[in-house]
Protein backbone atom coordinates (compact mmCIF):
# COMPACT_ATOMS: atom_id res chain seq x y z
CA UNK A 1 0.00 0.00 0.00
CA UNK A 2 1.10 3.54 -0.70
CA UNK A 3 1.75 5.78 2.06
CA UNK A 4 0.64 9.39 1.74
CA UNK A 5 3.65 10.52 1.88
CA UNK A 6 5.08 8.44 -1.43
CA UNK A 7 1.84 9.39 -2.74
CA UNK A 8 2.25 13.77 -2.22
CA UNK A 9 5.70 12.43 -3.52
CA UNK A 10 4.98 10.92 -6.39
CA UNK A 11 2.41 13.81 -7.00
CA UNK A 12 4.68 16.67 -7.00
CA UNK A 13 7.15 14.96 -8.93
CA UNK A 14 4.23 14.54 -11.64
CA UNK A 15 3.74 17.96 -11.28
CA UNK A 16 7.50 18.81 -12.08
CA UNK A 17 7.44 16.68 -14.88
CA UNK A 18 4.00 18.13 -16.44
CA UNK A 19 5.50 21.39 -15.74
CA UNK A 20 8.61 20.88 -17.13
CA UNK A 21 6.40 19.12 -20.68
CA UNK A 22 4.64 22.87 -21.25
CA UNK A 23 7.69 24.40 -20.49
CA UNK A 24 9.59 22.81 -23.11
CA UNK A 25 6.03 23.66 -25.84
CA UNK A 26 5.59 26.62 -25.28
CA UNK A 27 7.44 28.80 -22.66
CA UNK A 28 7.36 30.51 -19.30
CA UNK A 29 4.06 31.76 -20.11
CA UNK A 30 2.28 28.26 -21.31
CA UNK A 31 3.78 27.23 -17.32
CA UNK A 32 -0.08 28.03 -15.60
CA UNK A 33 -1.16 25.96 -11.88
CA UNK A 34 -3.99 25.46 -13.80
CA UNK A 35 -2.27 23.71 -17.34
CA UNK A 36 0.24 21.77 -14.85
CA UNK A 37 -2.29 20.36 -12.43
CA UNK A 38 -4.23 19.38 -16.07
CA UNK A 39 -1.53 17.61 -17.37
CA UNK A 40 -0.62 15.72 -14.42
CA UNK A 41 -4.64 14.56 -13.97
CA UNK A 42 -4.93 15.98 -10.66
CA UNK A 43 -7.54 18.30 -9.12
CA UNK A 44 -7.49 21.44 -9.79
CA UNK A 45 -6.58 22.16 -6.38
CA UNK A 46 -3.50 19.97 -6.47
CA UNK A 47 -0.56 21.71 -7.66
CA UNK A 48 -1.55 24.63 -4.63
CA UNK A 49 -1.04 22.25 -2.25
CA UNK A 50 2.57 21.25 -3.23
CA UNK A 51 3.90 25.13 -4.60
CA UNK A 52 2.22 28.23 -3.45
CA UNK A 53 2.80 30.00 -6.89
CA UNK A 54 4.31 29.40 -10.41
CA UNK A 55 7.88 30.70 -8.89
CA UNK A 56 8.23 27.75 -6.87
CA UNK A 57 7.22 25.67 -9.51
CA UNK A 58 10.07 26.72 -11.70
CA UNK A 59 11.93 26.37 -9.48
CA UNK A 60 11.60 22.84 -8.89
CA UNK A 61 11.76 22.60 -12.80
CA UNK A 62 15.03 24.09 -12.37
CA UNK A 63 16.40 22.36 -9.36
CA UNK A 64 15.43 18.96 -11.30
CA UNK A 65 17.30 20.00 -14.76
CA UNK A 66 21.07 20.80 -12.55
CA UNK A 67 19.90 17.61 -10.79
CA UNK A 68 20.29 15.92 -13.99
CA UNK A 69 23.67 17.40 -15.46
CA UNK A 70 24.45 17.25 -11.83
CA UNK A 71 24.03 12.95 -12.35
CA UNK A 72 25.42 13.26 -15.93
CA UNK A 73 28.62 14.91 -14.62
CA UNK A 74 28.97 12.55 -11.11
CA UNK A 75 29.36 9.89 -14.35
CA UNK A 76 31.85 11.91 -16.47
CA UNK A 77 34.11 12.42 -13.05
CA UNK A 78 33.77 8.57 -12.53
CA UNK A 79 34.98 7.62 -15.86
CA UNK A 80 38.61 7.71 -15.26
CA UNK A 81 38.46 5.75 -18.46
CA UNK A 82 38.14 8.81 -20.86
CA UNK A 83 41.39 11.52 -20.49
CA UNK A 84 40.03 14.59 -18.88
CA UNK A 85 39.78 16.87 -22.17
CA UNK A 86 37.37 14.08 -22.97
CA UNK A 87 35.43 14.53 -19.98
CA UNK A 88 35.37 18.11 -20.23
CA UNK A 89 34.26 18.33 -23.40
CA UNK A 90 31.83 16.01 -22.55
CA UNK A 91 30.61 18.02 -20.10
CA UNK A 92 29.87 21.41 -22.31
CA UNK A 93 28.80 19.33 -24.92
CA UNK A 94 25.90 18.26 -22.18
CA UNK A 95 25.03 21.27 -21.44
CA UNK A 96 24.83 22.52 -24.64
CA UNK A 97 22.34 20.13 -25.82
CA UNK A 98 20.29 21.25 -23.16
CA UNK A 99 20.50 24.46 -24.44
CA UNK A 100 19.58 23.31 -27.96
CA UNK A 101 17.01 20.99 -26.80
CA UNK A 102 15.22 22.75 -24.27
CA UNK A 103 16.18 26.48 -24.85
CA UNK A 104 13.24 27.67 -22.10
CA UNK A 105 14.04 25.34 -19.66
CA UNK A 106 18.50 26.19 -20.01
CA UNK A 107 17.15 30.06 -19.72
CA UNK A 108 15.02 28.90 -16.70
CA UNK A 109 18.37 26.71 -15.58
CA UNK A 110 20.39 30.09 -15.64
CA UNK A 111 18.00 32.61 -13.79
CA UNK A 112 19.46 33.23 -10.40
CA UNK A 113 17.67 31.19 -7.86
CA UNK A 114 16.45 33.40 -4.99
CA UNK A 115 16.99 32.33 -1.48
CA UNK A 116 13.53 30.92 -0.98
CA UNK A 117 14.45 28.14 -3.18
CA UNK A 118 17.22 26.03 -1.66
CA UNK A 119 16.80 23.06 -3.52
CA UNK A 120 17.44 25.24 -7.04
CA UNK A 121 20.43 26.66 -5.08
CA UNK A 122 21.99 23.38 -4.06
CA UNK A 123 21.34 21.77 -7.60
CA UNK A 124 23.56 24.93 -8.94
CA UNK A 125 26.18 24.54 -6.38
CA UNK A 126 26.55 20.93 -6.84
CA UNK A 127 27.05 21.03 -10.42
CA UNK A 128 29.28 24.31 -9.96
CA UNK A 129 31.43 22.61 -8.21
CA UNK A 130 31.57 19.29 -10.39
CA UNK A 131 31.96 21.66 -13.27
CA UNK A 132 35.20 22.94 -11.70
CA UNK A 133 36.34 19.31 -10.60
CA UNK A 134 36.27 18.40 -14.38
CA UNK A 135 38.42 21.61 -15.16
CA UNK A 136 40.61 21.54 -12.44
CA UNK A 137 41.57 17.91 -13.91
CA UNK A 138 42.32 19.06 -17.39
CA UNK A 139 44.60 22.30 -16.45
CA UNK A 140 45.87 20.94 -13.50
CA UNK A 141 45.75 23.54 -11.03
CA UNK A 142 42.66 24.02 -8.89
CA UNK A 143 43.59 27.63 -8.07
CA UNK A 144 42.90 28.40 -11.62
CA UNK A 145 39.68 26.23 -12.06
CA UNK A 146 37.24 29.32 -11.39
CA UNK A 147 38.11 31.71 -13.85
CA UNK A 148 38.97 29.03 -16.62
CA UNK A 149 35.69 27.71 -16.19
CA UNK A 150 33.99 30.96 -16.13
CA UNK A 151 35.77 31.52 -19.63
CA UNK A 152 34.42 27.82 -20.59
CA UNK A 153 31.26 28.62 -19.23
CA UNK A 154 30.38 31.89 -20.72
CA UNK A 155 31.82 30.85 -24.72
CA UNK A 156 29.00 28.00 -24.11
CA UNK A 157 26.57 30.36 -23.10
CA UNK A 158 27.17 32.99 -25.92
CA UNK A 159 27.25 29.63 -28.12
CA UNK A 160 23.83 28.14 -27.66
CA UNK A 161 22.59 32.00 -27.79
CA UNK A 162 23.57 32.71 -30.98
CA UNK A 163 22.75 29.09 -32.40
CA UNK A 164 19.41 29.60 -31.07
CA UNK A 165 18.95 33.45 -32.30
CA UNK A 166 19.88 31.76 -35.92
CA UNK A 167 23.22 34.05 -35.51
CA UNK A 168 25.71 31.20 -35.41
CA UNK A 169 25.33 29.50 -38.77
CA UNK A 170 28.71 27.62 -40.38
CA UNK A 171 27.39 29.09 -44.09
CA UNK A 172 28.15 33.06 -42.20
CA UNK A 173 31.00 32.34 -39.44
CA UNK A 174 32.37 28.66 -41.37
CA UNK A 175 32.50 27.10 -38.16
CA UNK A 176 30.17 25.09 -35.97
CA UNK A 177 29.07 25.81 -32.35
CA UNK A 178 30.61 22.19 -31.77
CA UNK A 179 33.63 23.07 -33.59
CA UNK A 180 34.09 26.32 -31.45
CA UNK A 181 33.67 24.70 -28.16
CA UNK A 182 36.34 22.27 -29.37
CA UNK A 183 38.32 25.14 -30.44
CA UNK A 184 38.04 26.20 -26.83
CA UNK A 185 38.98 23.28 -24.77
CA UNK A 186 41.84 22.47 -26.86
CA UNK A 187 43.03 25.79 -26.35
CA UNK A 188 42.83 25.54 -22.72
CA UNK A 189 44.41 22.16 -22.17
Amino acid sequence: MVSRVESAAATRRGLVDAAAELLDEGGPDAVTLRAVGARAGVSRGAPYGHFPDKEHLLAAVAAKSWEAVGDELDQLIADRSRPPTERLERALTGLMEVGRRRPHAYALMFSAPAEEHPDAIAAVSRTHDQFLTIVADVIGDQGRAGPIGALLMTSLHGIVAMENSGQLTPEKWHVTGDELLHMLITRIA
